[in-house]
């Protein structure tokens, strides 16, 4: 199994076990300019618990995908979109 599938894996595992509606999210991989970006989609009433109080929830996601990427020479940015 390679680190992308690994860190998008990843990421839909955590939200998923977030949310209310597991079903809703989306996940989308992108590569712009050597950065890995990752499209998360969640329905709108869960938006919130991902971001959560004062954006700590995304913040803590966003630190463990880019340990989990460590040791490659990839970024990873994760971007919650509509």
């Amino acid at each position: 199994m390679s680190r992308k599938t690994d860190t998008k894996g990843l990421l839909e595992y955590l939200v998923r076990s977030l949310v209310e509606d597991p079903d809703q999210v989306a996940v989308l991989e992108l590569e712009k300019e050597g950065v890995v970006i990752m499209e998360l989609k969640v329905s709108a009433s869960d938006r919130g618990r991902v971001i959560g109080k004062q954006g700590k929830t995304i913040k803590a996601i966003r630190k463990l995908l880019s340990a989990a990427s460590s040791g490659s020479d990839r970024r990873i940015a994760v971007e919650l979109v509509e």
